[in-house]
């Protein structure tokens, strides 16, 4: 019985953080994109949105290669200075879990999440977990694309994942290379 006391505290807490965050925050501080697209539809989106908002530091989290990531935003008159380009994760919940402390170390507390629309459930799920464990707030922006969305067990899945995450600091991606 106290594991699962124990459980049901930790998730009644990420709302709470959440909105405190969105308080504190009710305007997103900086940009996150998730790679994993190798035709740069979301770096292109990203790109543009980004324009209307010169101020926010940009994160993107894998994906395609620097050189052409940094050719999309030159292109559109983006600051290099602005790019945070990191390659560490390896999926989805990775994309979240390596960059959270990076968020939390320099104070934000609410960001523009910008994926495909058919990633953004299960991208807003890991989100929700894993940033809102941390206090870090999202705003999630879609990429229009043509994919059919991804399935419920996908996103079951990475639950189950980030919530290990948040128990253990391992997110069980060294279990499965392939993990998506």
């Amino acid at each position: 019985m106290a594991p699962v006391i124990f459980i049901l505290t930790i998730l009644l807490i990420i709302p709470a953080r959440l909105a405190i965050a969105f308080y504190q925050a009710p305007q997103p501080q900086a940009i996150l994109m998730l790679g994993g697209t190798t035709l740069g539809e979301r770096e292109k989106f990203t790109a543009e949105f980004a324009r209307w908002y010169p101020s926010l530091k940009i994160w993107v989290s894998s994906g395609i290669p620097s050189n052409k990531i940094r050719k999309i935003f030159k292109d559109a008159d983006i600051l290099d200075s602005r790019l945070y380009l990191d390659y560490r994760a390896v999926d989805t919940v990775t994309n979240f879990t390596t960059l959270v402390q990076d968020f939390r170390q320099r104070k934000i507390q609410h960001l523009y999440l910008i994926t495909s629309d058919f990633h953004m459930a299960r991208a807003e799920a890991i989100a929700t977990l894993v940033l809102g464990s941390r206090g870090i707030a999202f705003t999630p922006l879609s990429v229009p694309s043509d994919q059919p969305k991804e399935t419920t067990l996908h996103i079951i899945r990475d639950i189950a994942r980030s919530l290990l995450w948040i128990f253990t600091s391992r997110t069980g991606a060294s279990f499965n290379p392939n993990v998506d």
